[in-house]
């Protein structure tokens, strides 16, 4: 009986059992951990058939209904940068010829007169280096239009105004003045050249070197026409109309407020003049106004000091910001005039309200690889126009005794 119940091993208590020799649980559990690996592997095995099993039949069904293979990256250059390369490069214009570019005044890449239009980004590169320039550019109203000439109302005058009781009659009052500019748009060009061995280079970045070429020559001649332009094939300046003094200042000319001396600041209270030109514009003008000065003259204005001896010129604390004058921002624009008997070496304004820069918006490019051998020259041209449009918002200094 006792034998039989240990052979079943159903009331033997474990002190009874057999001792196990040494190490046997430890290679039993092993056992027991490598049979569920082995099973999971054949599990993830068998998972990853039925996986690649799928693919293959979806590639057979794309590869049935002449399905196209997805593209691993997007194309990133527009069709037009692609041709506009080609044709800068080679003088290869298939790619250009009869290409249609969205905007107003660009339905097609092929000029009437010949050239091509420069490609959207490199435009846009030419126009962001004129704008951030010491031209005056950077500080007039920066209109675009499609047009020839570009026209500008101004209200000289106030609407009339006047008190009235509920029942008492009310008087006419006086209507505005309306005054119309117009603004011509004038050709503005640029040649710039470079040799045939440096297109062919294709790690030659050309279109930013034409950006920077065509923008250099640009802002030289916009810069000076703008201030000294007559109108003649070229924008007006602000010094172009007549100069009165401020006191006689009437519309259609600038105000003036002299510096005291024939030929230069004066030796004493020199600083006045400036604090002179700068009330002598109203303030609705002023709380937007700037300083308009080249070097020579900025170096002479930087030493003066008020009646306390502090320096009116404030240097910029932060990067891109300008230096200041009065508080006045001061743009640096070489063309001004130096100091000198009866010239206008500064000018203090609203030139946002006062100068108006009309320009059509796109920009053609024409390839000569032949007048200029070895070389390619690139005839690059724009219409710009400019004139002032407020002549309330500007004042000059006058270097004069009175």
């Amino acid at each position: 009986m006792t034998e039989t119940k240990a052979r079943a091993g159903e009331a033997l208590s474990p002190a009874l059992q057999p001792a196990l020799p040494p190490g046997a649980e430890v290679k039993t559990a092993l056992e027991g951990f490598l049979n569920a690996v082995k099973g999971f592997q054949a599990e993830v095995k068998q998972e990853l058939q039925h996986q690649k099993e799928r693919l293959t039949m979806l590639d057979r069904k794309q590869m049935t209904f002449g399905r196209p293979a997805l593209a691993t990256s997007a194309e990133v250059e527009v069709p037009h940068k692609k041709a506009f390369a080609a044709y800068l490069r080679s003088g290869d214009d298939d790619g250009l010829r009869g290409l249609v570019l969205d905007g107003k005044a660009m339905s097609t890449a092929v000029a009437a007169d010949g050239g091509y239009l420069v490609d959207p980004q490199t435009a846009d590169t030419i126009r962001s280096m004129l704008t951030s320039t010491s031209s005056l550019r950077a500080l007039a109203n920066v209109v675009q239009v499609e047009a020839t000439s570009f026209d500008v109302l101004i209200d000289r005058s106030e609407v009339g105004s006047g008190w009235a009781t509920e029942t008492g009659a009310q008087a006419e009052t006086g209507t505005p003045t309306i005054e119309r500019i117009s603004i011509k748009l004038h050709e503005l060009s640029a040649m710039p050249k470079a040799s045939q061995r440096l297109l062919d280079d294709s790690a030659f970045d050309v279109e930013g070197w034409l950006a920077g070429k065509i923008a250099t020559r640009f802002i030289r001649a916009e810069a000076a026409a703008f201030i000294n332009g007559d109108g003649v094939d070229k924008p007006k300046g602000i010094l172009l109309p007549a100069k009165v003094a401020n006191a006689s200042w009437a519309w259609g000319s600038l105000g003036y407020i002299p510096t005291g001396a024939a030929a230069d600041f004066a030796t004493t209270n020199a600083s006045d003049c400036i604090v002179n030109l700068v009330y002598a514009l109203g303030a609705d003008y002023r709380a937007n106004g700037a300083f308009i000065m080249n070097s020579k003259t900025a170096g002479a204005v930087r030493k003066m000091k008020d009646a306390d001896g502090r320096f009116m010129w404030g240097d910029s604390l932060q990067a891109g910001e300008p230096a200041r004058l009065m508080g006045y921002p001061v743009l640096i624009c070489e063309d001004m005039p130096d100091v000198g008997a009866n010239t206008y070496p500064i000018a203090f304004g609203d030139f946002t309200a006062g100068y108006t820069v009309a320009e059509r918006p796109d920009l053609r490019i024409l390839r000569d690889p032949f007048s200029a051998k070895p070389n390619v020259l690139f005839y690059a041209n724009k219409r710009v126009g400019g004139d002032i449009t407020d002549y309330a918002a500007i004042k000059l200094l006058k270097v004069a005794v009175s």
